[in-house]
């Protein structure tokens, strides 16, 4: 809705493409057209060789836009704001493993098994408890830890659908770790952090779960200054423009990455209504050209 309306401000037609007619951003006033489709490939390009829009916004629909972002970019659609090159390199693990080994920022041990022996091979090297999930659902279905070798095998031979195109990914499960927030705005270059959530649940609770509060009640200054530096440089580096959000676990006194989204998350309009400033008009601003000093 902010997006529609920051766009609607700059002069802009805009053009909703929703999938949930339930959905507030439905609402006949929101956007100047509205099309309910399927967020599909074929869809949104069907849309946009009729409609001919100058470009597309895929940060504010959660994570199927995403997905179809580097696709609709080979068919030449324009994406506005973060490219998808920069979004595959968040959302592909090894890529951006490499990107944090290079700045120096911690990630919790893994890898990913496309059956048992592989899953064993892991295990062996990282040790138990472990974190396993699918690498191809959303809202941590299938999430579960595991403490033992039976526990693995009887997860991996029941896991449906593993493939090595699907794998199972497995994570080192750091125990009684607090888990943390951030949402950060960038124009490229300069990148602001307008406050950290802290987790009331502990790591391990998947995030869509979780309830977060602001401001953090037990994380250390020094931690909270170094996920806000964390952000900042990974950002950067990514070559973030517009909105994203970062995910912390903290563990024996050290900030771990867990994952980077090059998106908004449900996170935004928490941040948007105690900091008092509009993330989703402010990152729509940054994707059509506007430095954030300005």
């Amino acid at each position: 809705m902010h997006a529609a309306f920051a766009l609607r401000d700059e002069g802009f037609e805009t053009i909703m493409v929703n999938c949930n007619p339930e959905t507030v951003s439905t609402d006949y006033d929101t956007s100047d057209k509205l099309y309910f489709e399927p967020l599909t490939v074929e869809d949104v390009l069907s849309i946009y060789e009729k409609e001919k829009p100058e470009g597309v916004i895929v940060q504010f629909g959660g994570q199927t836009p995403l997905n179809i972002a580097k696709e609709l970019e080979a068919e030449g659609v324009k994406i506005l704001g973060t490219s998808p090159d920069t979004i595959d390199l968040a959302e592909d693990r090894d890529r951006f493993r490499g990107m944090m080994a290079k700045l120096g920022i911690p990630m919790p041990e893994s890898g990913m098994a496309a059956d048992v022996d592989e899953a064993l091979k892991i295990a062996r090297r990282i040790g138990y408890p472990l974190m396993v999930r699918p690498s191809f659902v959303l809202g941590g279905r299938g999430m579960e830890v595991v403490y033992d070798e039976d526990m693995l095998r009887q997860y991996v031979t029941a896991a449906v659908d593993v493939t090595p195109e699907r794998p199972i990914l497995i994570d080192r499960f750091l125990q009684d770790a607090t888990e943390a927030e951030a949402d950060a705005l960038s124009d490229g270059v300069d990148v602001l952090v307008p406050t950290v959530m802290e987790h009331i649940e502990l790591a391990g609770i998947h995030s869509g779960d979780s309830a977060c509060v602001i401001p953090p009640v037990s994380i250390p200054a020094k931690h909270l200054a170094t996920i806000t530096d964390y952000t900042t440089k990974i950002a950067r580096e990514l070559g973030v423009v517009g909105v994203m959000n970062m995910q912390y676990a903290i563990a024996d006194d050290t900030v771990y990455v867990l994952e980077a989204n090059p998106r908004a998350s449900r996170t935004v309009p928490l941040v948007s209504k105690v900091c008092g400033l509009s993330m989703a008009r402010i990152a729509t601003q940054l994707m059509l050209g506007t430095k954030l000093k300005e």
